[in-house]
C-alpha cells in the first residue's frame, strides 16, 4: 500500500484553488457540480481549465442533462477536457427544466484526472513463512474503471442523495469538534437486500463521487474492498489474526490527512457472523468478530474514513455489528418506474452511439405515469415493457437490451426504435422463460 501512496503523490490532482459554491467549511454543494475530467496528457492548472468550462457553459443555448458532454469546438477544450458532466443533488425531484435554470446559475467545479491502473491486489500473511493471502483490493480514486458508475445506478427513493448527506454530516462534525460521546457516529453504513440489486456497485460509486466532491478537500481518494471469504477461509485458526492485519494495513492509509480512504467489506456476514450462531463453530470464528468490532471501535474517530457494507442476509450478521451502522438501508428490487429509467437510460445511450435511431423523445418517467394508458407512443409501449419486467434484478434488466440487440435485431444496420422494443420485449420473454426452467430444475 505505500508504493501506491507513494505514486499517488507524483500523479494525483492538485488541490484546486478556487472553487465556486463551496462553503467556509468545506461541505458538499447543494447546488449543481459540475465534474471536469480533465485530458491524461494536459498539465494545465486545474483553476485553468475551470475557467475556459465555465465560459463554455455560459455560452450553452441548451444542455444535455443525461450525458457527459465530450465533443468540442474550443481548441483549448480539445486539448484539455476529456468530459463534462453536471451533477445534480435531489435530482429525483427536480425537473429537466429546472435542471438547465440550474445549470445557467451558480456552479460549483471539480477538475480532476481518473486513474486508469487498475485495482491492486493486496496480500498478507498469518505468519512468519505461510503463504499470502489476497486480502483485499485496491484502488486509487477518482478512476477510470468507476466513472459514470453513480448516474447509472438508478433507484426510485433518494438514497444516493442521503448517502451524500451523510458523508457531509459526519464532515461538519468532525469539523466542529462534536464530542462523540454525546452524538455518536461510526461512520458505517450497512447496505441489504436481495442479490443483483445493485448494493456493490452503489458503495463503489459512493466512494467514486465523495473522492471527486471532496477534490478540493483531500489530495486523493482510496478505495479499499476487503476479500472477506479468503480472510476467513485460508487458514481458519489464524483468521482473527489476518483481519487485524488487514486493519493494521488499513489505518497506515487513514494516518494521511490527504487521503480519504473508503473501506468496502462486501457479504459482511462473512466476517462479522452472529456469534450466537457460533456455539458449535470453532472459537476462532468468534475472534474474527471480536477483531471486527474493536476495529470499528478504534477507527471511527478518524474522518477521512468511510465503512462501506453489504450484505444478502442479514440475519446472519451479528447484532453487535448491526448497532454500529449509523445507516442500515434496504436495497430492493427495481420498481415500474425504476425500471423505466434504466430502459429509458439505455435507449438513450444506444441513441446518442447512433446504434438506434428513433428514440429520441421518450418522455420521462414523470410524465408517462399521467399519459392514457391506450396510447400506442414508444413512451407507452416502453412503460408496459417496465411493468412486464418488475421482480428482476438491476444486474438483470442491464442485459436485457444487449440481449434484444444480439438475438432479435439486424445490428448491421440501423436499429429502428420499434425494432429495438421487439427486440426488447422478446429478450424479457426468454428471460422469464429461461427463469422458470432453472427453477423447475431445481425443485
Amino acid at each position: 500500500m505505500r508504493d501506491k501512496m507513494e505514486e499517488c503523490s507524483v500523479h494525483h490532482l492538485e488541490k484546486a484553488l478556487h472553487h465556486h459554491g463551496d462553503s467556509d467549511d468545506g461541505m458538499l454543494e447543494r447546488s449543481v457540480v459540475v465534474e471536469v475530467v480533465q485530458a491524461d496528457t494536459s498539465s494545465m492548472h486545474p483553476e485553468i481549465v475551470e475557467r475556459a468550462v465555465n465560459s463554455f457553459i455560459k455560452k450553452l443555448s441548451n444542455v444535455d442533462i443525461y450525458f457527459s458532454l465530450t465533443d468540442f469546438q474550443d481548441p483549448f477544450l480539445q486539448e484539455h477536457v476529456k468530459s463534462i458532466r453536471f451533477c445534480f443533488d435531489d435530482e429525483n425531484n427536480i425537473t429537466d427544466k429546472e435542471k438547465l435554470n440550474m445549470v445557467q446559475g451558480l456552479l460549483s467545479y471539480r477538475v480532476f484526472k481518473l486513474h486508469s491502473a487498475g485495482p491492486e491486489i493486496e496480500e498478507i500473511c498469518a505468519g512468519e513463512g505461510d503463504e499470502a493471502v489476497e486480502a483485499a483490493s485496491h484502488w486509487i480514486l477518482p478512476c477510470t474503471e468507476f466513472q459514470d458508475l453513480w448516474e447509472n445506478l438508478i433507484y426510485e427513493s433518494n438514497v444516493k442523495n442521503d448517502l451524500l448527506r451523510f458523508v457531509e454530516t459526519t464532515l461538519l462534525l468532525a469539523d466542529k469538534k462534536v464530542n462523540s460521546n454525546i452524538i455518536s457516529c461510526n461512520r458505517v453504513v450497512l447496505l441489504h437486500g436481495p442479490p443483483g440489486t445493485g448494493k456493490t456497485s452503489l458503495c463503489k460509486a459512493l466512494a467514486q463521487k465523495v473522492a471527486i466532491r471532496l477534490s478540493y478537500r483531500y489530495t486523493h481518494g482510496q478505495l479499499i474492498e476487503i476479500n472477506s471469504h479468503s480472510l476467513f477461509s485460508k487458514y481458519f485458526s489464524e483468521s482473527g489474526k489476518l483481519v487485524q492485519k488487514m486493519f493494521a494495513e488499513i489505518r497506515e492509509l487513514i494516518d494521511d490527512p490527504n487521503a480519504f480512504v473508503c473501506v468496502l467489506i462486501d457479504e459482511v456476514e462473512s466476517l462479522a457472523a452472529a456469534r450466537k450462531r457460533s456455539g458449535s463453530e470453532p472459537s476462532d470464528a468468534i475472534r474474527v468478530v471480536n477483531a471486527v468490532l474493536t476495529q470499528l471501535d478504534a477507527m471511527k474517530s478518524y474522518p477521512n474514513l468511510l465503512i462501506l457494507t453489504t450484505s444478502n442476509i442479514t440475519g446472519s450478521i451479528d447484532l453487535a455489528f448491526v448497532d454500529r451502522a449509523d445507516i442500515k438501508q434496504f436495497i430492493g428490487l427495481p420498481s415500474q418506474a425504476a425500471i423505466y429509467k434504466i430502459y429509458q437510460t439505455c435507449i438513450q445511450e444506444l441513441v446518442r452511439t447512433k446504434i438506434v435511431v428513433g428514440g429520441e423523445n421518450v418522455l420521462p418517467v414523470e410524465t408517462i405515469k399521467y399519459k392514457d394508458s391506450n396510447d400506442d407512443c414508444v413512451s407507452m409501449q416502453l412503460w408496459r415493457l417496465a411493468a412486464e419486467s418488475t421482480g428482476l434484478s438491476g444486474r438483470t434488466l442491464r442485459k436485457i437490451p444487449f440481449l434484444g440487440l444480439a438475438m432479435f435485431c439486424d445490428v448491421s444496420r440501423k436499429v429502428n426504435v420499434q425494432s429495438f422494443l421487439a427486440g426488447l420485449k422478446k429478450a424479457l420473454d426468454r428471460q422469464r422463460a429461461d427463469r422458470e426452467e432453472l427453477k423447475s430444475e431445481e425443485d
